[in-house]
């Protein structure tokens, strides 16, 4: 017995194991994740059929699909506590000397655990206060809540096993205890201050951005912490905002346009894309480049992801444009900046978040989407024109080679005809004509051969960022809620007024507040607390809601471009090992060609 052999399993060190069963973990959370997405797909497609077909529906249909919604972005939260969906902003952090980081980063994750207590605590809290049952459903109303509060479990669960296979038991100790101890210590403490509550979560808000916690769960723990400072919102409050934030039909079209996304990637309809651009303005001078923009414009009807969008041009075009002679940084700079697209050219994903906050009209958004889209794509062009020096390398296409060209691509074509027409004309609802889109693309998956592993991949994924999305978007209400009780947007209206109160001060305010929150603030979370904030003060003014939106996602989304958070910037650099720095310089003349696009709408909805 004294000379038995140790088992693989006695082998394992703390890390090892820690690591498997971190792997086993998020497997089973994806393969959850992606099994509510096929399910709240079917369900939205159930009840269009039956609506249109036999003139009756489901009864409790849209109920059922926000609870599976909810459940989704609460189970798949975790999944993104260790990628690029937590929208982290690292960059401060990078900045510091090296042995101070185990310590900034173990504070960083005290906002996670806090936002976890939060959670698992606060959801359980409102699961015994709560009574009565869902008259559709006929099910308790306590059970939403019951998933975010199992969320929070498994964001604790997934931590822990991502510090410990990282080697970082000291730091996850230390935050753990530091988060607890904040935890029962806030509710508590009552802080005497003549500053409004929302000025301190904002603050905190902020430590935790600095700190490269993730961006929704600075926002959770902030408005715990503000609880402290006379918050009118205490911890069942905090969960029931965040739920009621995120529970809204129209948020199911975000995890179906994503669908959309990767499926026309993996069965190669965007591939087919690419080469009905190249036929059609290959032959010019910097005719690569062109198509790169001529793609994403195409691409941009069928994702509505810029995030997306990126990372598929950066596969894609960028050995391509560097093998032709492109430098390497300006390559990828066209890349990002044509990217911006995805997110400005219907079905957008910044418009849905918009309507969502300010309940302005969707179809009405997307037409401004593609007025504004068609601009930003000529300036694009001219810009890419003056600046690149690369002759033509490509024959002219002929008459035929674009007609089968464009053959090819018709199905990918059809998205657009789905999406833009069956919003505009009424015909479906948004999430219903994202479903539509997603089965589309399923269909189109299906018959180009693609198999069941890179199908359920494609689920998994849109899954995993649809979570990220909607966690954002419910952390975000919380703070959204404050805001308007502080009376944050009368003042924002009040200051105009000083500045005379005309359309141009209220477009000049707005622009320079969103220049300079589009530094550090991703655009989703820009979208939901300063939509609401200026978009009354723009009206006030005489400006028409639709453009202020359209002006207003635009010039957040051109933040995709600069420091220090550049999202797609980094993208690109993640995929093509740039470096960030690089980029940042490589993308200016573009980021200024976007920029007089924006100063045009600007002009347009003075002189409108």
């Amino acid at each position: 017995m004294g000379n038995a052999r140790p088992s693989a399993v006695d082998a394992l060190t703390p890390r090892s194991a820690a690591a498997q069963w971190l792997r086993s973990v998020e497997a089973v959370i994806g393969a959850v994740a992606a099994a509510i997405l096929l399910a709240l797909l079917a369900l939205v497609i159930a009840d269009v059929y039956l609506r249109y077909l036999f003139r009756s529906g489901l009864i409790g249909t849209e109920d059922l699909a926000i609870w599976l919604h909810v459940a989704m972005i609460s189970i798949g939260a975790p999944l993104s506590l260790g990628s690029a969906l937590a929208m982290r902003l690292d960059v401060f952090v990078k900045l510091l000397p090296e042995r101070l980081l185990p310590a900034t980063l173990a504070l960083g994750d005290v906002f996670s655990v806090l936002t976890a207590l939060i959670l698992l605590f606060g959801g359980r809290e409102i699961m015994s206060m709560l009574g009565g049952v869902s008259p559709t459903l006929g099910a308790p109303e306590w059970v939403r809540f019951g998933f975010l509060g199992a969320g929070g479990g498994l964001v604790l669960l997934v931590l822990f096993l991502q510090r410990i296979s990282e080697g970082r038991l000291a730091g996850l100790v230390a935050s753990s205890i530091a988060g607890a101890a904040l935890y029962i210590s806030v509710p508590e403490t009552s802080i005497e201050t003549v500053f409004p509550p929302s000025l301190f979560l904002a603050l905190t808000a902020a430590v935790g951005v600095v700190l490269a916690a993730p961006l929704a769960h600075s926002f959770i723990a902030a408005a715990y912490v503000a609880i402290a400072f006379g918050s009118s919102l205490p911890e069942p409050a905090i969960v029931s905002t965040t739920v009621s934030g995120m529970s809204k039909f129209l948020l199911l079209a975000v995890p179906f346009f994503l669908l959309v996304g990767g499926l026309l990637t993996a069965s190669g309809g965007a591939d087919r894309l690419v080469q009905f651009a190249a036929s059609m303005v290959g032959h010019r001078r910097a005719g690569l480049a062109q198509t790169t923009l001529l793609t994403s414009v195409l691409f941009s009807g069928t994702s509505g992801s810029s995030v997306a969008n990126a990372a598929f041009g950066a596969s894609t075009f960028q050995p391509e444009l560097v093998k032709r002679g492109y430098p390497p940084a300006q390559a990828g700079a066209i890349i990002a900046a044509t990217s911006i697209l995805d997110n400005v050219i219907p079905p957008s994903i910044a418009f849905l978040i918009l309507a969502a906050a300010t309940n302005l009209s969707v179809g009405s958004l997307l037409v401004g989407g593609f007025l504004a889209g068609a601009l930003m794509a000529v300036c694009l062009s001219i810009a890419i024109q003056l600046t690149v020096c690369q002759k033509v390398t490509q024959g002219r296409a002929t008459r035929k080679e674009r007609l089968q060209a464009a053959i090819s691509a018709i199905p990918a074509f059809g998205l657009g005809l789905i999406v833009i027409a069956g919003i505009r004309f009424g015909i479906v609802t948004t999430t219903e004509a994202a479903a539509l889109a997603a089965l589309y693309t399923v269909g189109l998956a299906i018959w180009s051969g693609l198999g069941f592993t890179a199908t359920y991949f494609a689920f998994q994924q849109a899954a995993s960022e649809a979570a990220a999305i909607g966690l954002l978007i419910g952390a975000a209400s919380p703070f959204a809620f404050l805001l308007a009780v502080d009376g944050v947007s009368v003042l924002v209206t009040q200051v105009v007024t000083l500045f005379g109160g005309s359309a141009i001060a209220v477009l000049i305010l707005s622009n320079v507040i969103l220049l300079i929150v589009g530094l550090v603030l991703d655009i989703g979370a820009a979208i939901l607390l300063l939509g609401p904030i200026l978009l009354p003060a723009a009206v006030t003014a005489g400006i028409d809601p639709i453009h202020f939106g359209v002006i207003l996602v635009v010039n957040l989304m051109i933040h995709g471009l600069t420091p220090p958070l550049g999202v797609l910037i980094f993208v690109v650099s993640g995929v093509t090992k740039i470096p960030a720095t690089l980029l940042f310089r490589a993308v200016i003349p573009y980021l200024v060609s976007l920029l007089l696009s924006l100063a045009i709408m600007c002009a347009l909805a003075v002189i409108v």
